[in-house]
């Protein structure tokens, strides 16, 4: 078995990974500790994912990740790591973010694949530390915008120009998108789509929406209100939604934070409006990347359970997150033979 095969087995060890120095910058701690002391859940949740990508460089290359995380959330994971390293654990901390990151990375790469016509605009919701503008080849031909709160955007923006300022090496904060454009706005209210237009996002270019991470910590309502006004666009141009959702469980995991779920998002969609749905859970041979080698891992229990059952045999509940890509436009009418789907019944 390859390397790429097994994952984990050929990664490097976990307890060689140092703190980068940029970390220690004054101007760095000082924003880190702004995040530390003001930021809510929601908005350090942002942090958390990036410190996800920056332990997982093996498999992940986004060389902003340390930055973007801090000290405090670097420190939090590996600790975890490491625990899980030393018993042995069937899954390592970290591995959905993982898993998710890389995922929405190949399902971004093919819908903007040529044979889809002319170039497209990506819109990622809730983008918080991503840095996908600044690692992704794919993006060199497509206008990005970022959507999120003004306090997490204006401090990604200070992060990365604290590193500029303390670095001669300025590769790594270039951007590779076309152009990259940060909106302020929450999406939980009802402008966020009039300032994106403001901004320069146009309504009727092909776009690929992206929302990793954020639709649970929605109401019920927000979530709905996002997901109908991207849906609404496949009656006018070619539109790819990329997200992830969580089952009823899954919420239970804490109450004070996540709210939206959804049990059947392949049917949610289609009655939305998106014309194809393709679904899969963490393990599936789409959403795997090596990183699962261990056969009685939680995430190939769940799949080896019908999704309508939600506690397992021992009473605990069947947390699951979905991986879905949504897509419609306005030549393609939605039939039954449309949905697709790739799912664990």
């Amino acid at each position: 078995m390859s390397g790429q095969e097994n994952g984990l087995q050929q990664a490097p060890k976990w307890a060689d990974y140092k703190l980068p120095d940029l970390l220690f910058t004054d101007a760095v701690q000082q924003l880190h500790a702004t995040i530390g002391k003001e930021w809510d859940a929601l908005r350090q949740s942002a942090c958390q994912t990036a410190a996800g990508r920056a332990l997982w460089r093996h498999v992940i290359h986004d060389p902003l990740a340390d930055l973007l995380a801090g000290e405090t959330y670097l420190r939090s994971l590996h600790e975890k790591i490491e625990k899980d390293c030393i018993n042995n654990a069937s899954e390592i901390s970290g591995v959905i973010l993982a898993i998710r990151t890389l995922w929405i990375d190949s399902r971004l790469e093919e819908a903007l694949h040529p044979s889809h016509g002319k170039e497209t605009q990506i819109v990622l919701l809730g983008a918080g530390m991503d840095g996908r503008a600044y690692r992704l080849s794919c993006l060199k031909e497509c206008d990005v915008f970022e959507v999120d709160l003004p306090e997490v955007l204006q401090m990604k923006t200070s992060l990365l120009q604290a590193a500029v300022e303390s670095t001669n090496d300025h590769q790594n904060a270039r951007v590779i998108a076309k152009s990259l454009t940060r909106v302020e706005a929450d999406i939980k209210g009802n402008d966020w789509l009039e300032k994106l237009k403001v901004s320069g996002y146009v309504p009727e270019k092909n776009t690929v929406w992206i929302l990793e991470g954020i639709l649970y910590y929605l109401t019920h309502p927000q979530a709905m209100q996002v997901l109908k006004i991207i849906a609404d666009k496949c009656t006018t141009t070619r539109t790819t939604l990329l997200a992830d959702f969580m089952n009823k469980p899954s919420t239970s995991l804490s109450n004070s934070l996540f709210h939206f779920y959804s049990d059947w998002p392949d049917h949610l969609l289609p009655s939305l409006g998106f014309s194809h749905v393709t679904l899969s859970q963490i393990g599936d041979p789409d959403a795997h990347f090596g990183l699962l080698h261990d056969p009685s891992n939680l995430f190939n229990k769940l799949r080896n359970l019908p999704r309508s059952i939600q506690t397992h045999p021992d009473g605990t509940p069947c947390c699951r997150l979905y991986l879905v890509q949504a897509s419609g436009s306005p030549t393609q009418t939605l039939e039954p033979a449309d949905l697709s789907l790739n799912i664990s019944t």
